[in-house]
């Protein structure tokens, strides 16, 4: 059974992941204190739907790739609000992956 407040929590931090960077959902289960529920990030990612307020085109695998891009409904509508963004995105994976992440451990503490 998937805890609400869990993705309730994965969904504020999100919130607040910069225009034109992005995270993993590691990275992200890390910040929350659970390290081995980057799954449970996703199913939160996948979750949020249509809540406009929550970027979840913002949140990758921790390779970089768009992994998560089939639940936007136009396989390429994550890729494109990230090249919105000035994201660059080559073969479903974020260039300047490094460059662009952002640790909510770091950025957040």
């Amino acid at each position: 059974m998937t805890d609400p407040g869990f993705f309730q929590k994965v969904y504020d931090v999100c919130r607040l992941i910069p225009e034109g960077r992005v995270t993993s959902y590691g990275a992200i289960a890390k910040y929350l204190g659970s390290a081995g529920s980057a799954r449970m990030v996703g199913w939160a990612m996948n979750s949020s739907g249509r809540m406009a307020d929550v970027p979840a085109h913002r949140v990758v695998n921790r390779n970089g790739l768009l992994t998560g891009k089939s639940h936007f409904g136009d396989s390429n509508a994550m890729q494109n609000l990230l090249k919105a963004e000035g994201v660059k995105v080559k073969d479903l994976k974020v260039q300047d992956f490094e460059k662009l992440f952002w640790d909510p451990m770091k950025e957040l503490n």
